[in-house]
């Protein structure tokens, strides 16, 4: 056969044209790399688990994955039992319940929160001091010998007047342990509470700078967590979307979006038998949440539910559908992290994140091998798509979900590459 012949290639605009263009857009390609730097890379833990900054212990982790274990001993005892109540498939049921009690054995917490705001209430400063104090040497501790979750911090008292100064000093009494016991971890996570307004966001921002300068860190070291649970978060009063604005205001430090289900709930009137993350009106203020934070690197979080699995086995089990049924909810609407608010919680938090994982891994294995591949199958798959189906595996390996030699094996990439199509730290 001879060679194809080449078509003549004819333009009509000069190099000017496209220089022209490209100097009048260089702002706009600024402002989107400075707003929209993509996802941040790092693992995101599948839930935050919260515990009074008067009851946190050295043991907290190892106590609460032990009850957990005791919970499933006594409602579960073994795969066929869990998978019926949470109506698990039969090719599910003993990997994803193995999994659970290796992941409660091994890493039962993967975000803890000391809180000092509404789990903790009011008392004198001095004991608040001390508490405070308590709780940097203990997570330096645990940093040190390698107990602590991977991820861990305080949830301060809100920028609201009356309560403004404590929590400054108690996140201040915090950090100042940690530096004085070896410097701050890298898991660090702080949580900004009923943040109302963009300004107390900028406050929280001026606080950090602040800490940084007189400590010797490098700037925007601290990072923090921006909880919502008031309406004007959501919507302000001329109308504009406020947590887009407070993202702006945290000058790049927010690392997260945490719906706050109660507060915010009741700041719209919603009964309390119906406060909960399923509710409408939690839909509407996620789905916000969720479109100001696309592309920033700021993650949202889900909310927690109040039923806790405790008492008779009927109980629990009923307790444990529900909580299981919200978490695959959030899940299949990109809410990859929730509240955990009790231990018993927990069996159910790793089973909806590990059988969500694994009943799509097959699939979404196949289909990124194939577009990775360029092999033509049943559904045609676009770059977006890959960015998904890669994200989608990161997170089940990332959590315990999937293992690196299954995921190598049905996808035939490696982690790397994986981190490549997902786009981590490269940008929108």
């Amino acid at each position: 056969m001879g060679r194809a012949q080449q078509e003549p290639v004819v333009t009509s605009l000069g190099r000017a044209v496209g220089a022209e263009i490209g100097a009048s857009l260089a702002p706009v390609d600024a402002e989107l790399a400075r707003r929209y730097p993509g996802d941040p890379g790092t693992r995101q833990p599948v839930h935050t688990v919260y515990v009074p900054g008067d009851v946190f212990a050295a043991d907290t982790i190892r106590a609460w994955g032990d009850r957990a274990l005791t919970a499933l001993d006594e409602h579960a005892p073994d795969a066929a039992s869990f998978a019926a109540v949470l109506g698990l498939a039969d090719d599910l049921a003993e990997p994803v319940y193995t999994r659970v009690r290796a992941k409660l054995e091994r890493e039962p917490v993967e975000d803890l929160r000391i809180d000092f705001e509404d789990g903790y209430g009011p008392r004198p400063d001095a004991e608040e001091d001390q508490h405070a104090a308590r709780a940097a040497r203990l997570v330096a501790d645990a940093y040190r010998d390698g107990t602590a979750a991977p991820y861990t911090g305080i949830r301060m008292k809100c920028m609201e007047a009356a309560v403004r100064d404590r929590g400054i000093r108690t996140l201040d009494i915090f950090l100042s342990g940690l530096m004085e016991a070896g410097g701050l971890p890298e898991g660090l996570l702080l949580t900004l509470p009923k943040v109302t307004y963009p300004e107390q966001v900028t406050a929280m921002v001026r606080l950090l700078e602040a800490f940084e300068e007189t400590r010797g860190l490098e700037a925007g070291r601290i990072g923090f967590e921006i909880q919502i649970e008031t309406s004007q978060a959501v919507l302000a009063a001329d109308g504009t979307a406020t947590v887009a604005r407070m993202i702006d205001a945290a000058e790049g430090r927010a690392t997260g979006l945490h719906y706050g289900t109660f507060d915010y709930s009741a700041s719209l009137g919603v009964s309390a038998a119906h406060q909960a993350s399923d509710h409408p009106a939690a839909d509407h203020a996620k789905a916000v949440m969720q479109v100001a934070a696309a592309g920033t690197g700021v993650r949202v979080c889900d909310g927690s539910t109040n039923v806790l699995p405790v008492g008779s086995t009927e109980n629990v089990h009923a307790a444990w559908r529900l909580h299981y049924g919200l978490t695959r909810r959030a899940l299949a609407r990109a809410y990859y992290q929730g509240w955990d608010m009790h231990p018993g919680h927990l069996p159910t938090r790793y089973a909806a994140v590990f059988a969500f994982y694994r009943e799509g891994f097959a699939q979404a294995a196949a289909r990124l091998s194939r577009y990775a591949s360029r092999t033509a199958g049943d559904v045609m798959d676009e770059p977006a798509t890959a960015k998904a189906l890669s994200g989608y595996l990161l997170r089940g390996l990332d959590c315990g979900a999937l293992d690196a030699d299954e995921v190598a094996e049905g996808s035939g990439l490696t982690r790397g590459e994986l981190e490549g199509f997902a786009g981590r730290g490269k940008g929108v």
